[in-house]
């Protein structure tokens, strides 16, 4: 497994988050929050003196009760108030308060939501009662714009809706997609409010620690309605504009790889020597040598550790607007409006070794292991050995700039005709369309080396916190060149259009049949270019005023001691946590300096600069359901139940350019499936106040988009190639719960529920090791001077090369779930209007993952690995063939968690709320001898007055 220190969601314990202090100027009138609300009304007594009077906070905790009292199947929600109550920086963050739901944290803030185990990619969300799709982009290491099936909901501010719904059961009526739950996000109801003109706004300020930045974070709510209550009117609006820090390390993965000498017990022993222009693994010193070789090199030490600082500069708005008409009695009709734009600037200065592909040159002493064999510490040089035959490269002590400027825009504008055809039939008609538009066209990284650097160091022994020593000045700029320049800008867009007829029939009293249908197309465009060199490749220079000469070789750069126009700026950390002894101060390439030096934008960075990850995908899915609800009584006991069948039928056209004839040419490839979803819920209501759940249903989920590419994505710095499959077919799962709910005193709640999926025809990634000829792709696809393009030909010229196929295993993810509301009212005095809010998660899962790693053997001087290829002859780590190893499944956190304590009277509110999320694994790996990537346990604490 992997061992893995990482930055982001893990955060290493002095990455300090923001610190949220937010203070409500202003309220909505009574009118105005009604408004804001669509659960049904509650049913409040009469107060008595000395009652609390149900309003603001605990009067949305009483409607977010009803619905999940009232529905048939397992439901929780969140309705306006509560949303406006939090410091939420976006929706993902609101919807963490219910049972079940997990959130990944990007930067501080939460971006996707995992539900029972189960990722963003397979849940499906509505807006309006619209499927759509928005995305944002991750920078940083794995990071990258989300090209999947998973919702950003960082890009929404949560005041702009008001509710949130979580399905969490399925039922025939429900979009089908979703293998965790159906999330439905609902903006302004203007006929939910009283008569004339009622608005409202709220203000608040956000300020981070580490940044010392305040900003604003303004919302406002404006709705009108005639006195005949036939015609209303709603807007609103929110702006938030934040800026953040985050400070820590990153170590980009650990990996296995032979190194060119290892010293111990003070003895040195060379393992590496060049035969016939070629460097195999030869070690010296006998048994002793080869067993202090072997340790080495099958140990993991990380790949490129680094610390660094990251800044988020986040502006965003977003707007909705409604109009509502009802006529008559019977008819209503609701047209829905909704904007949202996300602009982020995100900067990330990296002070970093390059063990990465530089390891058969580097020289380690006084390693030291832990007990799962990790190197966790040890002293590095690149200078030659003793042995003149040996490898006589350096390592690279390098230093990054990386600057990113993401716009995210979402629209959506949809209509709703209710229709009450006869005293028991009525119906639904509804259409809309969606667009989410993610553009980056800036993603730049200048790169500044010191290939001389010696004398480096690092100790992981505190894996969060590890000491980094670069044994260099890494403040004077005349150590360094300028070597490389990046820019990888990117266009995703998800489109959506839906058209469906709902019709609800009650032949007797308490016994419905409910029946739809429904059209919907969606489309998929990702587009991508890639501006990436290095200074020099082949001894010739790619750009800058030397392009076209020749360099020294391909390690060399422009010495910014003699070309005084490459700028830097100087990056200090100061004390953030990091042990003593770590380098904390670093230049960095100034980027408007670097940039216009190569000429970085001069270049074309259209989508033929990066073929192999340009495709589309579209899907039509049409369908219908019948399903039955009925009410009533069974030997005294009242029960309430639905049950029927959805059907829907999806045909797919994935298009990618295909290599061919030394070129590439357009594919697109067709395909088509159904599936028949049915479903049941049945609750039972032993006394007034306490429900029991049964349900029970069949569940789909399409492929992920990437993996229906007809094409191969192309990774030539870690070595991977990865095919699509546009004949994948959707995951499906078989859904079991059970729940029982004591609503024992108003605004209270405790529950305890158990959850079952057993997951089929899921994908796993089938992997295998080869050179990059054998995949039968263009060399001229490799950007001239990564790891790839140069090892093309070498020992070192080893491929990681898979496919997505549907897995022949099933998974299993087990849970039980626990709620608890409970108001203090029963206290005397100020003490009634305390209370407290908690659930908590446990779930089990277990899934079968195809791997590949770690290494567990050494290749000699003219020996072979079983089923070797022409790199692996030629020396280093054995290849390893997939196999199948048993893991949690991914995304599934063991334990979750969270907590409010809260205070409200008629004068003053506050809220302390605490979050935790357990550790997880992310991703199988496939690369550098790792199987799992992962992340450790989150925590969070929000206060707001």
């Amino acid at each position: 497994m992997t061992r893995a220190v990482c930055f982001g969601n893990s955060g290493a314990k002095f990455m300090r988050g923001a610190l949220v202090a937010a203070v409500s100027l202003g309220a909505l009138s009574a009118g105005a929050a009604q408004a804001q609300t669509a659960a049904p009304a509650a049913t409040l007594d009469v107060a008595q003196p000395g009652d609390i009077v149900v309003t603001g906070f605990r009067r949305s905790l009483e409607e977010a009760l009803n619905v999940k009292r009232n529905s048939i199947g397992a439901v929780d929600a969140i309705v306006a108030e509560d949303i406006a109550k939090f410091p939420d920086q976006n929706l993902a963050e609101s919807l963490q308060r219910i049972p079940g739901i997990a959130i990944n944290r990007d930067g501080g803030e939460g971006r996707e939501i995992t539900v029972r185990g189960l990722s963003g990619q397979f849940t499906t969300v509505r807006v309006n009662g619209m499927e759509a799709e928005a995305s944002t982009y991750l920078a940083g290491s794995g990071g990258g714009v989300n090209n999947n099936r998973s919702f950003d909901f960082n890009q929404f501010a949560s005041e702009l809706f008001r509710n949130l719904i979580v399905h969490k059961t399925g039922e025939a009526s429900l979009d089908e997609g979703s293998l965790g739950a159906v999330v439905d996000l609902n903006t302004g109801h203007p006929l939910g409010a009283k008569s004339g003109l009622h608005g409202g706004i709220n203000v608040q300020a956000v300020n981070n620690d580490l940044s010392r930045n305040t900003g604003p974070k303004i919302s406002g709510l404006l709705n009108w309605k005639n006195e005949a209550g036939t015609l209303g009117i709603n807007v609103s609006a929110a702006y938030a504009h934040t800026k953040q820090l985050e400070l820590g390390n990153n170590s980009t993965r650990w990996e296995q790889a032979a190194f060119n000498s290892v010293t111990t017990g003070g003895a040195t022993y060379n393992c590496w020597n060049k035969v016939s222009g070629k460097y195999v693994y030869s070690p010296g010193g006998g048994a002793t040598g080869l067993a202090a070789c072997n340790q080495a090199a099958l140990a993991f030490h990380p790949r490129i550790p680094r610390y660094g600082d990251i800044s988020h500069d986040r502006n965003r708005q977003g707007y909705t607007g409604a109009i509502e008409w009802q006529p008559s009695s019977k008819t209503n009709i609701e047209i829905d409006g909704l904007y949202s734009y996300y602009h982020e600037i995100r900067t990330e200065q990296w002070s970093e070794i390059l063990f990465r592909n530089d390891d058969a040159g580097i020289n380690v002493l006084n390693p030291t292991y832990d007990t799962n064999g990790n190197m966790i510490a040890g002293t590095f040089s690149g200078q030659t050995t003793a042995n003149n035959t040996n490898q006589a490269s350096s390592y690279f002590e390098r230093h990054e700039n990386y600057y990113q400027d993401q716009r995210d825009k979402f629209f959506q504008i949809s209509g709703h005709w209710n229709q009450q055809l006869a005293s028991n039939l009525k119906a639904v008609l509804s259409a809309g369309a969606s667009e989410d538009d993610q553009a980056t066209p800036i993603a730049t990284t200048l790169v500044i080396d010191n290939p001389t650097a010696a004398g480096y160091s690092y100790n992981y022994a505190n894996m969060a916190s590890p000491t980094l020593n670069f044994g260099t000045d890494t403040t004077n700029p005349n150590n360094y060149t300028l070597d490389e320049i990046r820019d990888r800008p990117t266009d995703v867009k998800n489109k959506f259009q839906t058209v469906k007829l709902d019709t609800d029939w009650e032949p007797v009293h308490d016994f419905h049949v409910k029946m739809g249908g429904f059209y919907r197309a969606f489309e998929f465009d990702y587009i991508s270019g890639r501006r990436d060199s290095t200074a020099c490749v082949n001894k010739v220079y790619q750009w800058g005023p030397l392009a076209g000469t020749a360099c020294a070789g391909n390690n060399a750069g422009y010495a910014l001691s003699a070309y005084p126009a490459i700028g830097t700026d100087l990056i200090t950390l100061g004390n953030n946590g990091q042990p003593a002894g770590t380098t904390s101060s670093f230049v960095v390439a100034d980027l408007a300096s670097g940039t216009a030096f190569s000429g970085l934008y001069n270049r074309s960075a259209a989508p033929s600069t990066d073929p192999t990850n340009n495709r589309s995908v579209t899907e039509h899915d049409k369908g219908a359901y019948l399903e039955f609800e009925a009410h009533g009584d069974l030997l005294n006991l009242k029960y309430a139940l639905n049950g029927g069948v959805r059907y829907v039928a999806t045909d797919t056209a994935s298009s990618a350019l295909q290599a061919a004839n030394g070129g590439f040419t357009p594919v697109t490839v067709p395909g088509h499936y159904d599936n028949w979803l049915p479903s049941v819920n049945v609750d039972l209501f032993p006394r007034h106040d306490v429900v029991i759940r049964l349900a029970a249903a069949k569940a789909m989920t399409r492929a992920s988009l990437p993996s229906l590419s007809p094409s191969a994505s192309i990774d030539p710095f870690n070595f991977k190639v990865s095919y699509g499959n546009p004949g994948l077919t959707p995951a499906l799962a078989t859904n079991y719960d059970a729940a029982i709910e004591w609503y024992f005193a108003p605004q209270s709640l405790v529950s305890v529920g158990a959850f079952s999926k057993i997951v089929q025809n899921g994908t796993q990634t089938i992997t295998t090791t080869n050179t990059f000829e054998s995949t039968g792709l263009p060399s001229s696809i490799l950007t001239p001077g990564t790891p790839g393009f140069n090892n093309l030909g070498t020992a070192g010229d080893v491929w990681t090369i898979s496919q997505v196929v549907n897995s022949p295993t099933q998974s299993t993810i087990k849970g039980l779930e626990f709620d608890l509301q409970l108001p203090f009212r029963f206290l005397p005095g100020f003490l009634k209007h305390f209370g407290v809010l908690g659930n908590l998660t446990l779930t089990d899962s277990n899934s079968l993952n195809t791997v590949s790693g770690p290494a567990t053997a050494i290749v000699a001087a003219g020996a072979t690995c079983p089923g070797a290829t022409k790199a692996s002859a030629a020396g280093g780590l054995c290849p390893v063939t997939s196999t199948q190893v048993a893991s949690t499944y991914l995304g599934a956190s063991k334990t979750t968690y969270n907590a409010t304590f809260y205070y409200e009277d008629k004068r003053f509110g506050a809220r302390l709320s605490y979050s935790y999320r357990g550790p997880y694994f992310d991703s199988t790996s496939s690369t550098n001898g790792n199987i799992f990537d992962g992340y450790a346990g989150y925590h969070q604490l929000d206060a707001s007055a």
